[in-house]
């Protein structure tokens, strides 16, 4: 896969990643082969099928349907045509994508390819509908390491076609001290003085529960510091304590009932593990013409 396949975006992940992820996909689905449509078609069979989509939402995953197609059929004869782009918003009833190829090829891939288009679909449809409630205040919807596992790269750039933002990817390139640190450290500023070792270019975020332990973590120069589960009053009154001193994200009984009040209390981002470990697949279908 040299270069980005058609339905990519601007927002697009290593695209190394998806010949492998596709491959473990289809190792679990197809096993030694597919029963039925070894059994029921023939070799030479030829079709068309459409890629519809049955509810509206932002599309995510073209390319990972594309890479699909091209793992299923060993001649790599299934051409692939996307009608839209990454990042759309697509109604009931629109088609999505042209398939055409051997009958065997596009049926042995069309779970696979769904399930990943599905699921993306569904993290980027969330995404923009938190980022859409938030329109006119300064706060970002970002994401957290919630993910399902093995796929955290892929629902990361879902969260970015659906207009959000992404956090720390792991554990490994960016420091963020919860509650549990902060014990173990013994208090918040402790905690803090330990985490500069990790030297200037470490992004250093703290967990505060309280007002005053966001007193101790601006006190300690604190300059990101999560609120976790604060109601709007609270978070309110953080936000006039830090006086643009820390960057400020609100954290815990994010819902789309609840982000916009939270934007408006000033904070400076909000995090939603739901965007990946439970938003709804957005209902596509495959259809052989």
């Amino acid at each position: 896969m040299g270069e980005p396949p058609r339905g990519w975006t601007a927002h697009s992940l290593d695209i190394r990643l998806l010949p492998e992820v596709v491959a473990r996909a289809l190792t679990e689905d197809l096993g030694q082969g597919d029963l039925t449509s070894l059994t029921l078609i023939e070799p030479a069979a030829l079709g068309r099928a459409q890629i519809i989509a049955k509810a509206p939402g932002i599309l995510c995953g073209l390319p990972l349907g594309q890479e699909v197609f091209a793992q299923v059929d060993a001649q790599r004869s299934v051409a692939w045509s996307p009608l839209c782009q990454d990042g759309e918003s697509v109604a009931p009833g629109q088609v999505l994508v042209e398939i055409t190829g051997p009958i065997r090829a596009i049926l042995m891939g069309e779970r696979v390819a769904l399930n990943f288009m599905q699921q993306l679909s569904g993290v980027a449809t969330a995404t923009a509908t938190l980022v859409k409630a938030c329109a006119g205040a300064r706060a970002r919807i970002l994401d957290t390491r919630k993910t399902v596992p093995g796929l955290r790269a892929l629902q990361r750039y879902a969260v970015r076609v659906g207009g959000g933002v992404n956090h720390r990817f792991g554990l490994f390139d960016a420091i963020l001290i919860k509650e549990n640190h902060i014990a173990a450290a013994g208090g918040v500023g402790p905690a803090l003085e330990r985490a500069r070792l990790a030297g200037p270019m470490v992004r250093v975020e703290i967990e505060v529960e309280t007002l005053a332990q966001l007193d101790e973590a601006l006190a300690a120069g604190a300059d990101l510091i999560l609120l976790d589960n604060m109601d709007l009053e609270t978070l309110g009154q953080a936000v006039a304590r830090t006086a643009g001193r820390a960057k400020l994200e609100a954290s815990g009984g994010v819902t789309l009932e609840t982000v916009a009040a939270i934007a408006q209390t000033g904070v400076d981002f909000i995090s939603a593990g739901s965007l990946t470990h439970s938003s709804t697949a957005l209902d596509l279908s495959l259809r052989l013409l």
